[in-house]
């Protein structure tokens, strides 16, 4: 029974038998190129590159850049060539992702050169020779003088030459012609390329040019033979099978009529099935009236006109139907069923029908029998560049929520961590490294009832500006105002007793780098603010640099208590709080937002260290308690 409205169900078993009957034919010296362009005939690129890498393949070919740089995105090292003339619009991604691609026009071609040469890299490319299809490529008398053009540009490394076949699987004269005038053409040039191409599928069996190196493989690899004759030296089988499922069966009485614009009428008594699936679902309209289906292994007519989405089938000869039985649309093994013999029944393309079967159907793959992998409903995996900001953000809201399972702790987290980094004015996150702060209090003769509290500050950021701000309140709510301003490295929470005075809070030392800063105090709005600066800050912008920051300052026996706060969101923090031997028990309460809330809490003699791993991040408003 099935359990879902449609389903596309990939063999890899079957497409590896299929790459290695056709990789018989191929001569000693060739390589080959598996096409995976159209999401591999609707097969799914990603995962049909893994495998015909996995069998030998030496490239990838695609139709757009596009294509190329959702397999790159997706973790595909391996050479891919655009097989379609590209715009000079699209010359961006081409570099950016690394693809190689098909120069069939000089004015294109300098530009791709020049774009390389602004980048200081080399674009790959493969020249094509129009041998006949008259669709892409150079003619034959313009090849020669194009080829000199395009070698001569430095900054394009001719890879390949190709022709394509315009009718390989059946007119075997006029093909022959083509791998003649191909042959000729190469007689012209010197050296050859690394490779030399000009089979598909269906031409290695009789139009495999021995001057050739590189055959491109598709249609068949995916179980369709391309013409009947090629059915004795391979056996393919097909890769792709779309599954439904019968949602209603009714009775239909004689001279009763079936569908849209009623094309088909009941010859007899009987009944007929729905099936939840029309051509918004790659169910081609022409298989209305002419379509053939497998419903528990019977096979039904599809009768009346393909609707958006049903189609509906003949179940007169088979009263042991019944809703929710399994109905198989497109191979499962049955010969009847091979996206071949469906379009033959309509006069149309194999290719195109693959292409656009399950639009709205998930998509599974079986090797050795087991699920290996599944593709959602789009067909599509997630590119964040698809998506404004907006949009962006929305779907990471909803991606928590879906992720946890509680809306409410979802949009705490999105709120309080994430929305103040995408709404920051200059969309720049920014963080810290190996932060490590040391606090030491002393006993102080002079004023018994405080300690003397030492701090030192060290993390390693990216430089923002020629200044920054070390900031001192005697209340939260002023020091608060400080937390999210970019250009404060270090608040401190003054006690209340305290006028905010350079005596009461002092910076003893401020680097960067090796750079002592000088420091400007100023109050501010209830805020004591340490102006930070040098003359040579601005030549640092933009680089990683170690800040240290040390203070002195009073902190009062009374209060009992420590706290230190991470405001920013950093990677890999140490804390160490030293204190006289007069406190005699201190206990520590750590309140980290991370992958692990748990911190190291080491004690040694009269320190305290709470610590990460390196690599370890932690999110702002954490924080430590010392309990003394």
């Amino acid at each position: 029974m099935m359990s879902e409205r449609s389903r596309v169900d990939i063999s890899l078993d079957n497409y590896r038998n299929n790459v290695k009957e056709l990789k018989r034919f191929l001569l000693p010296h060739q390589n080959w190129l598996q096409i995976v362009k159209a999401d591999a005939y609707g097969h799914g690129a990603y995962e049909i590159a893994k495998i015909a890498l996995e069998e030998g393949a030496v490239y990838l070919g695609v139709a757009n850049p596009e294509e190329g740089k959702l397999l790159r995105i997706q973790g595909i090292k391996a050479p891919i060539l655009i097989l379609s003339p590209a715009l000079k619009e699209e010359i961006p991604v081409i570099l950016q992702s690394n693809l190689a691609c098909t120069i069939s026009d000089l004015n294109f071609a300098q530009a791709l050169n020049q774009a390389a040469q602004k980048e200081n890299i080399k674009a790959v490319v493969h020249v094509k020779i129009d041998t006949g299809m008259h669709r892409s490529g150079f003619r034959t008398e313009e090849f020669p003088a194009a080829w000199e053009n395009i070698k001569k540009m430095k900054s394009l490394e001719v890879e390949g030459v190709f022709s394509h076949f315009a009718a390989s699987e059946q007119d075997y004269e006029f093909s022959e012609k083509q791998v003649k005038q191909f042959e000729r053409l190469l007689k012209k040039i010197s050296p050859l390329p690394k490779y030399v191409h000009l089979a598909n599928s269906s031409a290695i069996f009789r139009h495999n040019s021995p001057a050739t190196n590189l055959v491109r493989l598709g249609i068949m690899t995916y179980g369709v033979y391309t013409a009947s004759r090629e059915k004795q030296p391979v056996e393919l089988k097909s890769v792709m099978t779309f599954k439904s499922a019968l949602t209603q069966i009714k009775e239909i009485k004689k001279g009763e009529y079936v569908g849209y614009n009623r094309t088909w009428r009941a010859p007899v008594d009987g009944q007929y099935g729905i099936i939840p699936i029309g051509y918004a679902d790659g169910y081609d309209f022409l298989l209305s009236n002419k379509g053939i289906v497998a419903v528990e292994g019977q096979i039904c007519r599809v009768i009346g006109k393909v609707s958006m989405d049903m189609i509906t089938i003949d179940l007169t000869g088979f009263p042991e139907a019944k809703i929710g039985m399994e109905v198989i649309l497109l191979g499962g093994g049955f010969d009847r069923l091979r996206a071949e013999q469906l379009t033959a029944e309509y006069g149309g393309s194999a290719y195109e029908l693959l292409c656009q079967i399950g639009r709205r159907a998930k998509r599974y793959y079986y090797a050795k029998g087991k699920l290996v992998s599944q593709a959602p409903l789009s067909r599509r995996e997630f590119v964040s560049s698809d998506f404004s900001a907006v949009k962006l953000s929305s779907i990471i809201n909803s991606a928590i929520n879906q992720r946890l399972q509680d809306e409410e702790l979802a949009d705490l987290i999105y709120r309080e961590v994430l929305r103040g980094f995408f709404y920051n004015k200059d969309k720049d996150i920014q963080y810290r490294r190996n932060f490590i702060h040391t606090i030491e209090f002393q006993e102080n003769d002079a004023m018994p009832e405080f300690y003397l509290a030492k701090t030192r500050l060290q993390f390693t950021k990216e430089l923002q500006s020629d200044y920054f701000l070390v900031v001192c309140a005697n209340n939260d709510a002023e020091l608060k105002r400080y937390f999210l301003r970019r250009d404060v490295e270090y608040r401190w929470l003054m006690d209340s007793n305290f006028d905010l005075t350079t005596e009461q809070f002092t910076v003893t030392n401020v680097k960067v780098g090796n750079l002592l800063l000088n420091t400007t105090p100023k109050l501010r709005q209830g805020c004591l603010e340490i102006h930070c600066s040098h003359s040579q800050l601005a030549t640092l912008i933009g680089k990683d640099v170690t800040f240290q920051i040390e203070t002195v300052t009073l902190y009062p026996k009374a209060s009992h208590q420590l706290s230190i706060y991470i405001t920013e969101l950093t990677k890999g923090v140490e804390v160490r709080f030293i204190y006289p031997a007069t406190i005699k028990q201190i206990e520590t309460q750590t309140v980290f937002s991370g992958k692990n809330k748990y911190p190291k809490i080491i004690k040694t003699g009269n320190c305290i260290t709470v610590k990460t791993s390196d690599n370890e991040w932690v999110f702002p408003n954490s924080g430590i308690v010392f309990a003394y």
